[in-house]
């Protein structure tokens, strides 16, 4: 059985990281906060902040309320009705999208770890299991930044959004910035491409064979008859065997300093 857990110790990290940019990512698409839009009208919104979601708008009102919530009112927005922006429609598409194959390719990474922690022998499973989670993550990192960028760049030009008259929202914000829902959303997909390059780099470990050690040289007499092989250890470096011989002391030479 192979030992390879010492080839993933990068991917381990990765996975973890893998993991919590994928919670964030499911948690941007809960957040209402992906647009907030200041109102100069404060008949309805009575705080002047609002918050436009991808799948509903928000805002504190002591006038309005929906059932459910104590000081907020909040309609939705479906994928079906005419005033909802592109960016809007776009983002609920692929933020579900995203969210299930960044689920593929944290499954796709357990089991390549799996492979290699239980000391799979086989190559092509472990490779394999690692670039379909590498590109996985890399896929549902893509389908949450065209969205998020999309959003981002309607609150840099202070793009409008034509509300019908049941939101009680005007028609165009006096400013507007990115809320947390965009900041979490950037955060979670820039997490999920570092872990899919890190897991399609995964490289499975190079055999080395037996390394062959050279045979010792047999003692001889003056007359070429062998005597065995020497007691000495055989040197495998031919700089060894010359600082051996080197590191020698001549006990006739010692015997003739003291004459």
């Amino acid at each position: 059985m192979a030992y390879l857990v010492h080839t993933a110790h990068p991917q381990f990290v990765s996975l973890w990281l893998s993991a919590v940019g994928w919670v964030l990512t499911a948690v941007t698409l809960g957040l209402i906060q992906w647009r907030v839009w200041q109102v100069a009208d404060l008949t309805f919104i009575t705080s002047g902040v609002a918050w436009v979601g991808i799948w509903r708008v928000c805002f504190y009102s002591h006038t309005l309320v929906t059932s459910g919530f104590r000081v907020m009112y909040c309609q939705n927005m479906a994928l079906s009705d005419a005033f909802t922006p592109p960016e809007v429609a776009t983002a609920q598409v692929l933020t579900l999208i995203g969210l299930v194959v960044g689920f593929c390719g944290n499954a796709a990474a357990v089991y390549a770890l799996r492979n290699v922690y239980f000391g799979l022998e086989k190559q092509t499973p472990i490779r394999c299991a690692f670039a379909v989670a590498g590109t996985l993550c890399l896929l549902s990192a893509v389908c949450f930044l065209i969205p998020l960028l999309w959003n981002l760049n309607s609150v840099v030009t202070n793009q409008t959004i034509a509300f019908p008259s049941n939101f009680h929202m005007p028609p165009a914000p006096v400013t507007q910035n990115a809320g947390a829902g965009i900041g979490v959303g950037i955060v979670g997909s820039f997490m999920m491409i570092v872990s899919g390059v890190i897991f399609i780099f995964y490289r499975f470990p190079v055999k080395v064979g037996p390394r062959v050690e050279p045979p010792c040289p047999e003692a001889r007499h003056f007359d070429g008859s062998s005597v065995g092989t020497l007691s000495l250890p055989c040197p495998t470096d031919p700089g060894d065997s010359l600082n051996n011989s080197q590191a020698m002391d001549n006990p006739a030479f010692h015997s003739d300093e003291h004459l």
